[in-house]
């Protein structure tokens, strides 16, 4: 039986398909990706958290990100990251008020 793992537990075994998935991602124009960003938005948008599951099936995952994923995963990330900063905007407003 193969063993299965946290995908965390999996993480330093899956830097060369993380290096990869970076490098085709580049090809494609992306070039700013960052194998940091691709394991956050793998966590974010197709592991949800942190599950149990085997070493080939996290490294297909990796392998499947599609680059529609991957935008819809930066165009949350700016999202959420305006609405902080409008959130901080309003309150630095209040607090002069």
């Amino acid at each position: 039986m193969m063993e299965q793992k946290t995908v965390q537990s999996w993480r330093t075994f899956l830097q060369p398909a993380l290096t990869s998935k970076c490098t085709e991602f580049r090809v494609f124009g992306y070039a700013n990706i960052s194998e940091k960003e691709l394991w956050n938005c793998l966590e974010a948008m197709v592991w949800k958290g942190n599950p149990v599951k085997k070493l080939h099936d996290i490294t297909a995952d990796i392998f499947a990100l599609s680059s529609s994923t991957y935008m819809n995963y930066k165009r949350l990330h700016a999202l959420q990251s305006g609405k902080e900063d409008l959130m901080s905007s309003i309150q630095a407003i209040d607090d002069k008020n």
